[in-house]
Parts: C-alpha cells; structure tokens; sequence
C-alpha cells in the first residue's frame, strides 16, 4: 500500500515544526519506505485569527504486514500526542502538529470510531495545502479512490486567492527505511 500522510502546524518556530515533521517521519520509518513532499507555507483559513501554518506530506510506502487503516490512525495520534498535540482542541484551532491519513492505497475507507475515520480524507480535493504536496509525491494525473477528477485537476478547480499557499525552502529531514 502506498500511504500518503498530511503534516501540519503553527505553533512554534519553523525550526520547530520542521522538528516535528522530522520526528514524525522517523517515528514511521519502521513500517516502510518514507518519501518527504516540500514544505509549503499556508494561510490558516476558519476558526479564530493564528499564524500562518507549515504544510507538507510524507509518501510511505507500506511492507508487509501492513497496518489496516485504523492500527495506522492510532499510530498517528500517539505520534500527535509525543510530539505535543494537545487533545480535546477547537476544531480549526492552532497546533503544534497535525497528521492526517489523506490515501491509503486505493482503500475508501468509512469507520465510525472511535476513532473515526473516512479515507481518502474528505477535504483532501478541496484544500490546496493538501494537494499540493500530495501531488508532489504522486503526481498530478493520479485519481483519489471513488473521486472522479486528478488530483491536478482537483487543484486546478481550487481559488487560489481563497486558499492561499506559498512554496519554502524548507526541507523534512526524515529516515529512509
């Protein structure tokens, strides 16, 4: 299976949330081969005024035997939870990392929790700062499971005006397993 994995942030220098997105990675090297996307800065858009975010994603590329969908989600919060994720938080408030399960192979997956679980994500085809380094591990002309669009076109289709996202020359430095 081949897992593409959202990284977010805001709290914190970049430095630090390079940290983070670093740790992060390392903490899953173990299950496989990871791949790191660029790093882009994005506006934070709804809930109350905060910094701009980090954005980015990791491609890991699952050995066998491979953790189901779930196992995968909890390992992602205990990864959130080490590095500082504070949990019941407001939706679309700050923080310190955020890891979202965005594609798990060609998997659509509906789990009602706890914890809950809809894969592909279900604002992965609206959200740039999703798509963009997605599509960097991926490529643009790759379909999400049940989507019919690319994710290219998925983005093509997004206001940038209204989402707006910028490259930076930050890099994840992160474990080849």
């Amino acid at each position: 299976h081949v897992v593409v994995i959202g990284l977010g942030g805001n709290l914190g220098s970049p430095t630090a949330l390079l940290a983070r997105f670093s740790a992060a990675a390392a903490s899953l090297a173990h299950l496989g081969q990871i791949a790191a996307a660029p790093v882009y800065r994005t506006a934070a858009i709804g809930g109350p005024d905060q910094p701009d975010y980090l954005n980015s994603a990791l491609r890991l590329d699952l050995r066998d035997p491979a953790p189901s969908p779930t196992e995968l989600l909890t390992t992602l919060q205990a990864i959130e939870d080490q590095l500082g994720r504070l949990r019941p938080a407001p939706r679309w408030s700050a923080r310190t990392i955020d890891l979202d399960l965005l594609l798990f192979g060609r998997q659509e997956v509906e789990l009602p929790g706890p914890p809950a679980l809809t894969v592909p994500h279900p604002r992965l085809l609206q959200r740039r700062f999703a798509l963009l380094p997605t599509i960097d591990l991926l490529g643009p002309d790759v379909m999400a499971p049940g989507a019919a669009v690319t994710l290219g076109a998925a983005l093509a289709a997004l206001d940038a005006s209204v989402q707006p996202v910028w490259p930076t020359e930050l890099r994840i430095a992160h474990a080849q397993a």
